[in-house]
């Protein structure tokens, strides 16, 4: 696993790029020790607002900072961040088009402790449907902290996903990385694993088992949910002629549903989508456990990998 935590990149590389930006400021709602802006505030305490405990106002509070000029990042957990604040995200961020960043820690079901409540399950869904929101879900702490700058930079509301512990690493820093474009990080003509955040790691395990049986599968990294980059996924859909999906949200509205949606209209092909059952997970005692038990374990991956081979116009499975 990767030494430092996703929400760790994320925080030391937002103070660290404050410096070098006096226009970023910093918002929480009194969870600066988890979502680790506390490192911003330190640094920079005058441009570093904690609001309290309030989602809907931190955003509120972030949409005028940026009117007056500043780049806010908004710091609270996804789960509450994507719901109780949904309506002023709605309206005040993606409506009016505010350069307002959601930076949205402890996302999918990286707060295994607390319980269904604190899973962000549905959030890349209900950012997806919103005019103007960029959505960006990085796959570990090394590009996380790369996307700082990026996100900065971009002028126009962001929600950037970030997990709460260590994702397998697998962003080599210094690696080109652009906004809206995937990645490419395994060739492969008998099928595509398109993954997205803590899975694009357990996709090149999935990748590597799967190479062991003659199946060679392409792995390719979609960090941009929205834009979402179609080039990369319609090559891949023309060279490979099948894909399967994989994400740490429901199978419903995020990664899959993109891709299926983009494809459905361009380039028909089979597709399979691995992610969260539609169902409540349980609390858990590890993340990695409790990612198995919710129907995204690299076993899961294979299976569908193997299901969707055979789906292809005479398509046999390797054995």
């Amino acid at each position: 696993m990767a030494e430092l935590s996703m929400r760790e990149g994320y925080g030391r590389a937002l103070a660290d790029y404050g410096k070098m930006n006096p226009k970023v400021v910093a918002v929480d709602v009194d969870t600066s020790a988890s979502t680790l802006s506390h490192f911003f505030a330190r640094e920079h305490p005058e441009r570093f607002f904690n609001v309290g405990i309030a989602e809907p106002c931190a955003v509120d509070v972030g949409v005028g900072l940026a009117l007056g000029g500043h780049i806010p990042f908004v710091n609270a957990f996804a789960a509450l961040l994507a719901l109780r604040s949904l309506e002023q995200i709605r309206t005040c961020v993606c409506y009016a088009n505010t350069n307002v960043k959601l930076a949205a820690s402890y996302a999918g079901l990286s707060d295994f402790k607390d319980g269904p409540t604190h899973f962000a399950m549905t959030d890349i869904a209900n950012m997806r449907a919103l005019p103007n929101m960029n959505i960006i879900v990085p796959c570990d702490a090394a590009q996380a902290a790369a996307f700082v700058p990026l996100v900065a930079e971009l002028v126009g509301p962001v929600y950037l996903r970030i997990n709460r512990g260590s994702t397998l690493p697998v962003y080599q820093p210094g690696s080109a990385l652009q906004i809206g474009k995937g990645i490419l990080h395994r060739q492969g003509i008998d099928l595509t694993i398109v993954a997205a955040g803590s899975m694009v790691g357990r996709a090149l395990l999935a990748a590597q088992e799967l190479d062991k049986d003659g199946i060679h599968a392409r792995v390719v990294e979609i960090h941009t949910i929205k834009p979402l980059d179609g080039e990369i996924l319609l090559d891949a859909a023309k060279e490979t002629g099948a894909i399967v999906t994989a994400e740490e949200h429901v199978r419903a509205g995020g990664l899959g549903g993109a891709v299926s949606e983009l494809l459905a209209e361009t380039y028909p092909i089979p597709i399979e989508r691995v992610g969260i059952r539609d169902e409540f997970c349980p609390t858990g005692r590890n993340i990695e456990g409790l990612l198995d038990a919710c129907g995204l374990s690299v076993a899961e991956i294979i299976f569908a990998a193997r299901k969707v081979k055979k789906m292809k116009p005479g398509g046999t499975e390797k054995q």
